[in-house]
């Protein structure tokens, strides 16, 4: 393993697009808005969960002579809220069924004619304040307090904000995430999907004691920036009960955390986007580009299957010093899609970064097993904490070495071993994971995690056994050109997935092409490399080790070299796109 380099990982990435309209602070942006408010007479300030809400309304109310609307007291009673929203939350610790709801469904209607007809009649400054404020009226200015899903996460943790209409935050973090996966949040962006074209100034209250504004030309000029040239999203890291130790050194992350067992790179409905404004960042959900540029970034043929969603989804499995994975399966599309409201399901592959001597991946069921005696010995090990779960009883245990490729569509078992970085390039769909054995581990709170083999046994293909995966899943690699300085391969697009992986090895130049689709690569191995346009569309962006880096569809040709350190020696890039067929 090469893990004594100095890390150059940066994590905090980020779209410069110079000169553009940006205050900072809530002094500043008080007296700026403050100052608007005199002439505009009618302001909104529409938001996000996971803001401080009432920290946001008290700014607001600083303003001299404004009556401000909080929408929250023109939504309906918290229990009607919570009768409206349990069939999409369902009884499930973990898992709900997607929301059909508006944010129109949570105005008490009563309350928002009475409001309605008190702004129009109102003879002096007015502020509509909250979740859904673009609904209640389009104001002559209209804000949003934008929160991208990582930050509401560690929100979450700790207790620090509600859901959208409820008061939650005392749950367990795994009900609060549920109900906003299922339901605040697709409420939140249908509502948000329909006012870009609306909104004046975007607030960023990430850091909450340094908040930032920009203006409705500097966010859209970042649009376009990310949308025309090779950008980054924000990592975020995360410890996990089988947690491994090579991330701290190459990313450079906090050494007295007791472990790293996720990197998300690339999971746009969760990271952030930063966007460089006059040599300050601006945060915001990254998930906005995919929403105002979908077509510019995923491609004609990508956003006409999938439409504003992002399909692909990058991180780092870390588990060198740490454990095995818990053994898992993923529901096949009918599953994901009666059961959770999906169109379709978490298919992935592992593509092996880093890894010891003697290690392993579990894929696939071996020949003959009896499926309802593994599913015995599984609840048996669920109901018995002395019954040990005999995995290679039942699951192939495949040896593993770097840069080794393998692939799980839907319904595969399956799980990383101890002592490997694995790159996971999957679909979007998070969260989708039944798992069917954790080796008797507690979770990082103490706690068993759940586990899932009532559902993991109604996806399971029990006919993959040990011929399927080897002669599937298990390194399709085909060489596609060889120059010398030059091997492209394709590694992986199994006739279930819609996926393609490609691996570049090279010393020299090499050419892309997006065919019509976002390209998202990862340098899996050199310490850099420089993307470049071959008529100067965008500037130069360097890449480096372990660094996930997304080409938009619109970008039709570009070029990967050696850079800095790596020049003349052997780079590796992992590329994923999408093919709807082989």
């Amino acid at each position: 393993m090469n893990r004594k380099r100095k890390s150059n990982y940066d994590k905090r990435p980020a779209v410069t697009i110079g000169k553009g309209f940006i205050l900072e602070g809530w002094k500043s942006i008080s007296s700026f808005v403050s100052g608007k408010v005199e002439h505009a007479k009618l302001l909104t300030v529409d938001c996000y969960t996971g803001v401080y809400y009432d920290l946001l309304k008290s700014k607001l109310q600083e303003i001299n002579n404004a009556r401000l609307i909080d929408t929250l007291e023109i939504f309906k009673s918290e229990n009607e809220i919570n009768a409206l929203t349990e069939q999409f939350l369902t009884e499930d610790i973990l898992f709900g069924f997607y929301s059909i709801l508006s944010i129109s469904d949570y105005f008490d209607e009563e309350k928002l004619r009475f409001a309605r007809e008190s702004i129009e009649q109102a003879s002096g400054t007015v502020i509509v304040f909250g979740y859904g404020a673009q609904y209640v009226t389009t104001g002559n200015i209209n804000i949003y307090a934008d929160m991208p899903r990582w930050e509401i996460q560690q929100r979450m943790r700790r207790k620090e904000v509600n859901g959208l209409g409820v008061n939650n935050k005392e749950e367990t973090f795994s009900l609060q995430y549920k109900r906003g996966l299922f339901n605040d949040w697709k409420v939140l962006d249908k509502h948000k999907k329909t006012i870009y074209d609306t909104v004046d100034f975007w607030l960023d209250t990430v850091k909450v004691d340094l908040p930032k504004l920009i203006d409705k030309e500097t966010f859209f000029k970042g649009m376009d920036k990310a949308a025309s040239s090779p950008f980054r999203l924000v990592p975020f890291f995360d410890p996990a009960p089988w947690g491994g130790q090579w991330m701290k050194e190459v990313c450079d992350l906090d050494r007295s955390v007791s472990n790293f067992g996720w990197c998300f790179d690339c999971v746009p409905e969760e990271n952030s986007l930063l966007l460089k404004i006059n040599d300050i960042e601006f945060e915001m959900p990254s998930v906005n580009l995919v929403y105002t540029r979908s077509r510019e970034l995923l491609g004609d043929p990508v956003e006409a299957r999938f439409g504003k969603e992002f399909p692909i989804r990058f991180d780092l499995l870390d588990t060198i010093g740490g454990g095995n994975l818990s053994l898992q399966v993923h529901p096949t599309t009918e599953y994901a899609r009666e059961n959770f409201g999906l169109a379709y399901t978490q298919d992935e592959s592992y593509y092996i970064m880093d890894t010891k001597e003697d290690t392993y991946v579990y894929l696939g069921l071996r020949n003959d097993i009896n499926p309802d005696e593994m599913v015995t010995d599984l609840n048996k090990a669920q109901q018995d904490p002395f019954f040990v779960f005999d995995v290679d009883k039942y699951v192939n245990k495949v040896p593993v070495k770097k840069h080794d490729h393998f692939l799980i569509p839907g319904g595969t078992v399956h799980c990383s071993g101890k002592d490997t970085l694995v790159l996971e390039i999957s679909s979007t769909p998070n969260l989708f994971t039944f798992k069917l054995w954790d080796w008797q581990r507690l979770g990082l709170d103490g706690k068993p995690r759940p586990i899932n083999v009532d559902r993991g046994k109604k996806v399971i293909v029990w006919g993959r056994d040990t011929g399927f995966t080897y002669r599937e899943l298990v390194n399709k690699v085909k060489i596609l050109n060889d120059t010398g300085t030059v091997r492209e391969e394709k590694t992986g697009l199994h006739k279930n997935e819609f996926i393609e992986t490609r691996r570049h090895i090279f010393t020299e130049k090499v050419t892309h092409y997006t065919n019509d689709s976002v390209n998202v690569l990862n340098l899996v191995e050199g310490d850099s490399v420089i993307v470049e346009s071959l008529n100067g569309d965008f500037e130069p962006f360097v890449v480096h080790c372990a660094e996930t880096f997304v080409v938009p569809a619109r970008i039709k040709t570009y070029t990967v070299r050696p850079y800095g350190n790596s020049k003349g020696k052997e780079c590796i890039t992992i590329k994923a796109s999408v093919r709807f067929n082989a």
